[in-house]
């Protein structure tokens, strides 16, 4: 969520904030907060598909730090738009304003783009670090507000609506947190994290005797994620603010001070909402009321209880109960092994899907994808089928479809797509969606392989963990369009061998004696990659057919995991995809094939290089 420019309202004047030196207390974190700032670093390139290691590192980088100063992390997760999807016209403009930065970003202009399975890297850094965390089953303000009350902590996001909830433990702003700058402090007390608190009773006295109890009607009359201020823009054109709601240069914040002292005349929220109706036509009052005071719930702190799933792991949701979703899939949810993308295509038939840097005048990067995303929409949402009645034409009447939000060229636009049929094993009445885990593991197993194109005996030579990118990459070269050139796989091979290479020898195996020759090997790539560039140049085709890769290995991962990972997940936090790295071997294979050599000082990655190319090239 969000409060419109409350943000530089309150950062424009400074004196709302308390130092504040973090160590030694429980914290709770907005994760979605907190992987956007991590990701948005300034030295990252948002135009080759994302670095996931070195986002990887920022993150261990950061919760390190944490612990260094005896904070205790929980992360709280958004999951899916909730039930009741009131936020779709808010993500639809925020999809359009991501499309118009890919678009820039494609072209040259400067901008900044969320790598596309940057929330996939950041879930399985939090489990490989040991990190305590839940995704919610919608948006997850109310739930992390709830915690942090319950235990008396800050919150950490850099979201405005924590600026309006009553927070007993304070609220620091992510923009204010130096975690790069820990402090050790004089004395026994140890380093501690300098950053600065929100003090809402400053921000009320500011106001006059403004009651904390009126904020929440202050930001929905003002506009959030909910609520588009059109509703009351006849309040605001008819009513005398103090100081005025002049337009133009500071209008809005003139506006929004205009509005605190104003409302601050008023001891509660009722009697304030009463006297804004007033300035309202009669037939609009009452639904403007409904509307204003099922928004300021959004502020009251959520019955779901966090510390019962951080002590138990049990996550209880009303909202998911009413929505028929079944415990296995809302557990795993909340462990973060299913995507708040299938919950959305379970409870809404709707789907968004993110766009990168892509060229705008070929089909969407997901196109490549869709016949794995039908087999996902087939298993979540398909209908039981009696055997005498399954005639072909009665199933495909049948076939539910989802609706997904999608690119085509510069433009979002939505398209209907049909689920897919399913085998028969997945169309046993025995078998529904609440019972998918009693499906035999090998059953599962091979709708996966079927769908991605590949049998098991062509994944056996390699380790478990690059089996599904390998099958993923056999399914990219049969449906990408335009067809994979010979180097663009190469390069991807080539890149997925450096991730091996790089993690065998900074985390090796302790139960295998490291091989000199690998050691070798790792120094003589890195010292290739410290090599100046002699071209750098961007090439948009070789990144459009780098983007369909991402798309196919995402949507590989959410069917997988939809099937109780019947393939070992691959770990992205361990440099599988570095968008600088394939970019660049690519550019290089153009002009010296010789790079392709790169790993010969290995025997072993050179062979696992030549085992990756015959196997996807056949």
């Amino acid at each position: 969520m969000g409060v419109q420019g409350l943000t530089g309202f309150v950062e424009e004047r400074g004196v709302f904030f308390t130092e504040l030196r973090v160590r030694d207390t429980k914290l709770v974190i907005d994760g979605s907060s907190l992987y956007h700032r991590l990701c948005l670093a300034p030295d990252a390139d948002f135009r080759r598909g994302g670095d996931y290691g070195a986002f990887a590192a920022a993150v261990r980088g950061f919760f390190g730090a944490l612990r260094a100063c005896g904070v205790a992390p929980f992360v709280v997760l958004d999951g899916g738009r909730g039930a009741e999807d009131r936020k779709l016209p808010t993500l639809r403009g925020r999809a359009a304003e991501q499309l118009r930065a890919a678009h820039g970003l494609s072209r040259g202009a400067g901008g900044c783009l969320v790598p596309l399975l940057t929330r996939e890297a950041f879930v399985q850094a939090l489990g490989r670090l040991g990190v305590p965390f839940v995704q919610c089953f919608a948006e997850a303000d109310r739930e992390i507000a709830g915690l942090a009350n319950l235990w008396g902590c800050p919150v950490l996001s850099l979201d405005s609506d924590f600026f309006v909830f009553d927070l007993a433990g304070g609220y620091c702003p992510l923009s204010h947190f130096q975690w790069q700058g820990v402090r050790a402090a004089a004395g026994p007390q140890g380093c501690y994290v300098p950053a600065r608190c929100f003090s809402a009773e400053r921000f009320c006295g500011h106001f006059g005797r403004l009651s904390k109890a009126l904020l929440p009607l202050f930001a929905v009359m003002n506009g959030n994620d909910y609520v588009g201020l059109e509703a009351l823009e006849a309040f605001f054109s008819k009513v005398r603010l103090p100081r005025g709601c002049a337009a133009g240069r500071g209008g809005r914040h003139l506006r929004l001070q205009g509005l605190l002292k104003w409302l601050a005349q008023f001891a509660e929220p009722a009697e304030a909402l009463d006297n804004v109706l007033k300035y309202l036509k009669k037939h609009q009052r009452e639904e403007i009321r409904e509307l204003l005071c099922t928004s300021m719930e959004d502020y009251a702190p959520s019955e779901v209880n966090l510390e019962d799933f951080f002590q138990n792991g049990s996550y209880e949701c009303e909202a998911a109960r009413k929505a028929d979703v079944p415990q296995w899939v809302l557990d795993a949810l909340a462990k973060g092994k299913l995507a708040p993308f299938v919950i959305n295509a379970l409870i809404l038939r709707s789907t968004f899907l993110r766009v990168q840097v892509e060229n705008m005048q070929r089909p969407s990067a997901h196109s490549t994808a869709l016949p794995i995303r039908q087999v996902i929409y087939g298993l979540l949402l398909r209908v039981s089928h009696s055997t005498e009645d399954a005639s072909p034409s009665k199933q495909t009447n049948e076939l539910p479809t989802v609706c997904e939000f999608d690119r085509c060229q510069k433009t979002l636009k939505k398209t209907f797509v049909q689920a897919a049929s399913l085998p028969p094993d997945f169309c046993d009445d025995r078998f529904p969606l609440d019972k998918l885990m009693e499906v035999p593991t090998s059953c599962r197993q091979m709708l996966l392989l079927e769908t991605l194109g590949v049998k098991m005996s062509f994944l056996e030579p390699f380790p478990s963990h690059l089996q599904l990118p390998v099958a993923v990459t056999c399914y990219w070269t049969r449906h990408s369009e335009p067809k994979v050139k010979l180097n663009q796989l190469k390069a991807l091979l080539l890149m997925i061998v450096s991730g091996e290479l790089q993690r065998i020898t900074n985390d090796p195996d302790p139960t295998v004696l490291p091989a000199e020759d690998d050691n070798i090997a790792y120094n003589e790539f890195l010292k290739w990659k410290e090599k100046k560039l002699e071209n750098n140049d961007f090439d948009l085709d070789a990144a459009h057919s780098f983007c369909q890769w991402q798309c196919c290995l995402q949507m590989g991962l959410y069917l997988n995991q939809l099937l109780g990972t019947p393939l070992s997940e691959p770990d992205l936090s361990s440099r599988l995809y570095t968008g600088t790295l394939v970019h660049r071997l690519y550019q290089e294979l153009k002009s010296a094939p010789s790079v392709e050599n790169l790993f010969i000082s290995s025997p072993k990655m050179a062979q696992l290089y030549l085992v990756l190319l015959n196997t996807v090239e056949s």
